[in-house]
C-alpha cells in the first residue's frame, strides 16, 4: 500500500500541507506501506530551492521520514511527453490555438448570462498541429467516486471542458502530471486537500482514457483560523519552521494537526505510535477544523513538562545557538532545563528564562526597578550574609533571606521581591533560593551591588 505527500515549492511548507503529509504519513504506517514524497516543481517560473529545502526541512524536523523520493517532476518530462503523445495518437487529446483574448471573451460572456466558464471545444475538430494540448473530456455522462472522507460524489462531464495537459512549450501541466505520477508510483490512496476536490474529475477521466486503474481519494478539509476565515498569515505563523523558531516541539505540533480534522474520541494527547495504530480515514471530518493557538500552546507545555531532559537539551541547541547563549558559562545545563520545565511554554520562553544564569546584565526593568528597589538596607543585610555563606545551597541561601526578615521584622515579600528582580533583571524567576543557587555566589553578589547602586544613585 502506497500513499504520497506533493507539494509544490513555491513557498514554505505550511500547516494546511504538513497536515495533508502527516495524515497521508499515518494512514500509509498503519496499513504497513509505503510514503512516498513527490515535489510537483513543473512551474518553473514560482519554483524555487529555497522552498523545496524549506519543505525538506519541515518534513525532517517534523520526523515524517519518507519510504521513497524525493521524487521531482522536472526529471520526469520524457515521460509527460511520452503519454501526452500517446493521447495525441489515440484522438484523445489535441491542439489548441485559442488566443487568450479568444478565451477571455469567451468567459467574459459566459459569465454575463450567468453560466460556468469553460471552454467551448473551438479547435476540438481543427486538427491542428501546433498550441496547447488539450484532453478530450467526455461530453456525455457522470464522473462518479467514493470519497473516503467526503462520501460519494457524483460531477456530469458537461460541467468539465477540455483541460489543458500541455502549455504550448511543451511542458505539462499539473493535472497530467499527477495522474502520470500516481499510475507509475503505484499510488494506492490520493490523500490532499479539498482544494484538489474540483481536479478530481478531471483527473479520473485521464485515468479511464489511459485504461489505468483508479486510486482511492480522500479530501481532506480545510483549516480555518479563529475567526472562521481560511487559515493565513494574518493568523500568526503559518510555516512549519517558524513554529519550530517560535519554540514548539515537533510531536506537540504533529499531536495538535491531527486533532485539526481528525478524532479517536474525547482523546487530546496522542504518542506518534498512537496515531499510527488509531488512524482511520472514516473518522476525519467532514467539515472545516478550526486553528487555535491556544489550544497548541497548552499542548506543548504539556510535552515540555512530560520530555526528558535530555530530549529537551536536544531540541534546544538551535535555540540557544540563535540567541548567543552559551551554556559553558554557568550552572549544568540539565539542571537548569530541569529547573524551568515545569513552568515553560515554549522552548523560546525556555531559553529566555535561561539567560540569567549564563549571561550578566547591566540594567533592570526600569518600571519594575522603581517599585522594587526602595530599601536599601534590606539588601545591604542581605548580601552581607549570603557574602559570608560558605554553603552555597538553595536551602542555606533561604535561611539566610529568613534571617534578614526577622532581623529587621519585614515580610518575605519586602526582600523576596527585590532579590527576585536583582537576580534576573527582569523579575521573572522561580523559587529565588534555587535561582540565588543556580545563578552562583558571585553573579548573585554582583547584582544585589548593582541594586544597591540603583537605590543610591
Amino acid at each position: 500500500m502506497k500513499s504520497r505527500f506533493a507539494p509544490s515549492p513555491t513557498g514554505y511548507l505550511h500547516i494546511g500541507g504538513a497536515r495533508t503529509a502527516l495524515f497521508a504519513w499515518a494512514w500509509t504506517k498503519k496499513q504497513q506501506g509505503q510514503f512516498v514524497l513527490r515535489i510537483e516543481d513543473t512551474d518553473r517560473e514560482r519554483s524555487t530551492q529555497a522552498s523545496v529545502d524549506a519543505i525538506l526541512d519541515g518534513m525532517s524536523w517534523l520526523g515524517l521520514a519518507h519510504d521513497e523520493g524525493p521524487f521531482y517532476q522536472t526529471d520526469r518530462f520524457d515521460r509527460y511527453k511520452e503519454i501526452i503523445k500517446q493521447l495525441l495518437d489515440d484522438d484523445k487529446a489535441y491542439y489548441c490555438e485559442c488566443s487568450k483574448e479568444r478565451l477571455q471573451t469567451l468567459r467574459d460572456e459566459l459569465t454575463e448570462k450567468g453560466e460556468k466558464a469553460k471552454y467551448d471545444g473551438c479547435c476540438r475538430d481543427k486538427k491542428l498541429t501546433s498550441g496547447v494540448v488539450r484532453f478530450k473530456n467526455p461530453l456525455t455522462g457522470l464522473v462518479v467516486f467514493d470519497d473516503a472522507v467526503k462520501g460519494q460524489i457524483s460531477i456530469n462531464n458537461q460541467e468539465l471542458d477540455d483541460l489543458i495537459i500541455a502549455r504550448s512549450d511543451g511542458t505539462p501541466t499539473y493535472n497530467l502530471t499527477v495522474v502520470v505520477d500516481d499510475h507509475d508510483m503505484e499510488i494506492d490512496t490520493v490523500i490532499r486537500g479539498d482544494d484538489h476536490i474540483n481536479n478530481t474529475p478531471r483527473q479520473i477521466n485521464l485515468y479511464q482514457a489511459l485504461g489505468w486503474e483508479l486510486p482511492k481519494f480522500a479530501h481532506l478539509p480545510m483549516i480555518l483560523g479563529s475567526d472562521g476565515a481560511r487559515l493565513s498569515k494574518r493568523h500568526g505563523a503559518v510555516s512549519v519552521m517558524a513554529y519550530r523558531d517560535e519554540g514548539f516541539l515537533p510531536e506537540a505540533l504533529l499531536n495538535y494537526l491531527v486533532r485539526l480534522g481528525w478524532s479517536h474520541g474525547d482523546q487530546e494527547i496522542f504518542s506518534l505510535d498512537e496515531i499510527v495504530s488509531l488512524f482511520e480515514l472514516k473518522n476525519i471530518n467532514k467539515a472545516p477544523a478550526s486553528f487555535n493557538q491556544e489550544k497548541l500552546i497548552w499542548l506543548n507545555q504539556e510535552y515540555i513538562k512530560s520530555a526528558s531532559v535530555e530530549y529537551l537539551i536536544e531540541q534546544l541547541s538551535w535555540h540557544l545557538d540563535h540567541q548567543g547563549v552559551d551554556s559553558s558559562t554557568g550552572p549544568e545545563l540539565n539542571v537548569v532545563v530541569k529547573h524551568l520545565q515545569e513552568r515553560s511554554k515554549t522552548l523560546v520562553e525556555m531559553v529566555d528564562g535561561m539567560k540569567m544564569f549564563y549571561q550578566d546584565f547591566t540594567e533592570f526593568d526600569e518600571k519594575l526597578a522603581k517599585k522594587q528597589f526602595k530599601d536599601s538596607e534590606s539588601i545591604a543585610l542581605l548580601m552581607s550574609k549570603l557574602s559570608a555563606l560558605n554553603d552555597w545551597t538553595a536551602s542555606a541561601i533561604k535561611d539566610q533571606i529568613k534571617q534578614v526578615c526577622d532581623e529587621l521584622d519585614i515580610g518575605f515579600g519586602k526582600i523576596g521581591q527585590p532579590f527576585r528582580l536583582a537576580l534576573s533583571g527582569n523579575g521573572n524567576a522561580g523559587n529565588i533560593d534555587i535561582v540565588a543557587q543556580l545563578v552562583g555566589q558571585k553573579r548573585t553578589l554582583s547584582r544585589l551591588q548593582m541594586a544597591l547602586d540603583y537605590i543610591n544613585n
